[in-house]
């Protein structure tokens, strides 16, 4: 896949690669670059754990916490993550064949996501997410939402 002047290599992982084919198309290469050079620069293998989800699925674990066991892990409804709108993974280090889910690993790794182009959830000022990271092309979940109901898939909604 070419993305701009430069290939888009797989990563080193097929769940992650099958994951990111859920994103939005425009943001597939970065993703993919993010989580490669990681492993270039740490020798770190990152996993994309979560990408697009549906709303129903979002409101799922919006009730984790609250009408469901468990932990809080969202404050957000379906339709009110970036998730929704295949512009947000959630990762994971795989270390020994192990998820290794320190926050060391994402506060050390934010800076090459940034780089490309990735916002983290830890710098987030409250309910900070440090397995998140998305790229949401300054535009609100509500203007997302209507992209969606306009062009009907979320895959399709122009976001440049």
């Amino acid at each position: 896949m070419k993305c701009g002047n430069k290939y888009c290599k797989e990563t080193w992982d097929i769940h992650t690669n099958n994951r990111i084919l859920k994103l939005h198309p425009t943001i597939q290469c970065s993703v993919k670059r993010f989580i490669n050079e990681v492993e270039e620069t740490y020798n770190m293998k990152i996993r994309i754990t979560d990408t697009y989800r549906t709303y129903t699925e979002q409101d799922e674990l919006y009730k984790q916490g609250r009408s469901k066991a468990g932990k809080i892990i969202t404050n957000a409804k379906g339709g009110y993550s970036y998730h929704n709108f295949g512009l947000a993974i959630d990762v994971v280090e795989i270390k020994d064949k192990k998820a290794n889910y320190d926050v060391s690993v994402t506060k050390k790794i934010a800076p090459i996501a940034k780089k490309h182009g990735l916002a983290w959830g830890g710098d987030w000022k409250s309910f900070k997410d440090y397995p998140h990271f998305d790229m949401t092309f300054n535009k609100t979940t509500e203007e997302l939402r209507k992209l969606v109901k306009e062009y009907g898939d979320y895959k399709k909604i122009p976001l440049e």
